[in-house]
């Protein structure tokens, strides 16, 4: 793209995007994946041979366009001209077979059905000899120029080009499909921007978003996608976040607000302080999440991957023991009707209907999900998510907003409420933890931090601070009685943070955390989806737990309890036979949710440390949307297994009906190509409801 100028007014209206103008596709070099039969280092080459049957279609890589980092330019006509030959080519190959059904000349006819099969079979010949100089011998190409050039052999001419036209039509036909499925699933997911207003002085420079650093001015116009995260510095719009967060709300934003890559402006423009650059952004991390997806497949997939292996040789051996043993071991059998027969068999060997839609169905619940603002890590946990029985969450962040407030005051030993929030508010200074937040509010002063001369944070108990020259604690009741200190108070509803000055105790702070409003509907939604028990794992005391386990009707809640008893618990109800899903804010949980078959990181966008620990990352806060996911794993379970039937079935169908001699090659054909094109079909669906 070459970077444009635009004089720049403050007020001045939107422009129309450039972005029309540019046409790009993107090109993916390499491909991993964790199948166990590949090493790491194979190329995407290796990966064709290994896994696809050689039709082009089984070793598509479905995130392709989806490649955040290179962005090629190119003209897509070539793609339009390629289909255009193709079209021709099945045109004039269908004259030539119609006119030789018409003509009642045999020899005339037969050079005409030649005609139309080397037409139509074209690219299909030299598909197969490629691979045979490959040494792959069992490819579709190969099995169908070999099951219509027996057909040709045994005077079928008819057959021979009738086989070559249909599968022409049905391979169009399969691109178009495979091409959709790519298209709706690069819409899915339509975030990443083009371009930047890049502002230099009066200018704007209209730049690829990768050349923008942080600290810059971008301007963003009606219309257009967010670049690059950052700061407003002036202007007020509304934003559309669905794209990232699922949400049809529009959110409001002002001077001060931050804003992340990938949704777009509404109404007004908006001068922009850029934060990350375009590699860390938001739009970027998204992206990449999605496909590094397809490297982690579901067990499904990769069952079918083995089974593909063997599948096609063992029909390719059924087929040749069709052609040969029945005309030499049964009397009166005619050769050519059993060779036939055993042709039939070569054209349904191949098992690119259920190599290329079960990813496809897999990935189409990923990309789902994406467009709900829920981050699927791979194949591998929507299949877990089917089996989950049991949900677990970590209280704060999730069933609660996670910003506490203040709600009470208690002194002890001639302590002031001013001197206690005082020492409250530096001892937890250096603390970015929600409480400790809520303190620093309370407090409300600035703070002197050069009055701080230590600071250590005690994981699961709180802090032990030095603030002029005193000795300070500030944390739970299990720190007073680690250090020796009596405590009279008796804990109320909330959390209470408790303060000692030099070994003599102060009194405590008493901070609330809120339920969410939508946390109230998540157990019933779990409950309809199966699973059997909702628990709740918290640091409180056992009055604030059961309180909030009771208005939420949680069946179990663990209270009291450190970071590292957390995930002792957690190992208590893991089992072989279920699936475990935890639930935490993605920041401070990450040992339970790296334990958890499935782990939920909510309200985690921007933050590494939940698209680290997490298997599945939800870009809102809002708890309901792990009952989606489980919805959304359960159709995608669906939807494969009825290609596995369908696809099978229609299959077993053919080949019974070919050993009696009671199927034709067209029936073949379909139950090739034409199951390939109805499962790619059905795989989609989820992408569309």
């Amino acid at each position: 793209m070459v970077d444009k100028k635009v004089k720049y007014k403050k007020g001045m209206k939107a422009a129309v995007s450039p972005a029309k103008a540019v046409k790009t596709v993107v090109r993916v070099d390499a491909k991993k994946t964790d199948d166990p039969c590949c090493d790491d280092d194979y190329n995407k080459k290796t990966f064709e041979e290994h896994h696809s049957c050689g039709c082009g279609h089984c070793s598509i890589d479905f995130t392709e366009e989806l490649n955040p980092e290179e962005v090629v330019e190119e003209n897509l006509l070539d793609t339009e001209e390629s289909l255009n030959v193709k079209i021709t080519r099945i045109g004039v190959g269908a004259l030539a077979f119609v006119a030789g059904l018409v003509f009642r000349d045999r020899v005339f006819a037969v050079y005409l059905y030649l005609t139309a099969y080397f037409i139509l079979g074209y690219e299909v010949i030299m598909k197969a000899f490629a691979n045979i100089r490959r040494g792959d011998l069992l490819d579709e190409n190969f099995l169908m120029v070999v099951a219509s050039a027996g057909a040709i052999i045994i005077g079928e001419y008819p057959e021979a080009a009738g086989v070559m036209l249909f599968y022409s039509i049905g391979e169009y036909l399969q691109d178009m499909a495979v091409d959709n499925s790519r298209k709706s699933i690069k819409a899915l997911l339509n975030i990443k921007p083009d371009y930047a207003n890049l502002e230099h002085g009066s200018h704007l420079d209209i730049v690829k978003p990768n050349r923008v650093k942080i600290g810059d001015i971008i301007v963003v116009k009606p219309g257009e996608k967010v670049p690059l995260d950052g700061v407003v510095v002036e202007g007020q719009s509304s934003l559309d976040t669905s794209a990232l967060t699922g949400e049809s709300m529009p959110q409001d934003v002002a001077a001060d607000d931050e804003i992340l890559a990938g949704a777009v402006n509404i109404s007004g423009i908006l001068r922009v302080r850029v934060s990350k650059t375009f590699g860390e952004s938001t739009a970027l991390k998204i992206l990449k999440m999605v496909q590094e997806a397809s490297n982690r497949k579901a067990r499904m997939e990769n069952f079918i991957t083995k089974f593909a292996k063997y599948y096609t040789p063992a029909v390719v051996g059924a087929a040749a023991v069709i052609a040969v043993v029945p005309s030499l071991a049964m009397y009166g059998a005619i050769t050519r009707d059993w060779i036939y027969r055993g042709l039939i068999f070569l054209v349904v060997s191949c098992p690119c209907a259920l190599v290329l839609s079960i990813p496809l169905a897999y990935f189409g619940g990923i990309g789902a999900a994406s467009k709900r603002g829920i981050l699927v890590k791979g194949g591998n946990y929507l299949e877990a998510l089917v089996n989950a029985d049991r949900v677990i969450f970590d209280k704060t962040g999730t069933l609660t907003e996670g910003r506490f407030t203040v709600t009470k005051i208690r002194t002890e030993n001639g302590s002031t409420e001013e001197e206690l929030v005082y020492y409250g508010a530096y001892g937890e200074y250096y603390s970015n933890h929600p409480i400790a937040e809520s303190i620093k509010k309370k407090y409300g002063k600035n703070i002197d931090k050069n009055a701080i001369s230590a600071h250590e944070e005690l994981s699961g108990f709180g802090i032990k601070a030095v603030v002029n020259d005193r000795q300070v604690l500030v944390g739970n009741e299990k720190l007073m009685v680690e250090s020796g200190i009596d405590i009279d108070i008796n804990e109320e509803n909330g959390t209470s943070v408790h303060i000692a000055v030099d070994n003599e105790y102060r009194g405590c702070i008493e901070v609330e955390d809120n339920i969410k409003e939508s946390s109230y509907n998540v157990v019933d939604g779990l409950k309809k989806k199966g699973i059997k028990e909702v628990i709740m794992l918290t640091g409180d005391n056992e009055k604030t737990a059961g309180r909030i386990a009771g208005k939420l009707k949680l069946d179990r809640y663990h209270a009291g309890l450190l970071p590292g008893d957390k995930l002792d618990i957690l190992r208590k109800y893991l089992n072989k036979t279920t699936s475990t899903i935890a639930v935490g804010d993605g920041i401070n949980d990450a040992p339970l949710l790296a334990g958890a078959d499935v782990g939920f990181a909510m309200g985690a966008l921007g933050s590494d440390a939940a698209v680290e620990a997490a298997d599945i990352v939800l870009m809102t806060d809002e708890p309901f949307k792990i009952v989606e996911s489980i919805g959304i794993a359960r159709k995608t379970r669906t939807i494969v297994w009825q290609n596995i039937v369908f696809a099978l079935g229609i299959k077993g169908l053919v080949m019974v009906l070919s050993t009696f001699g009671l199927a034709q090659m067209y029936q073949a054909i379909f139950a090739d190509v034409g199951v390939a094109i109805i499962a790619v079909m059905n795989s989609t669906r989820i992408m569309k409801n």
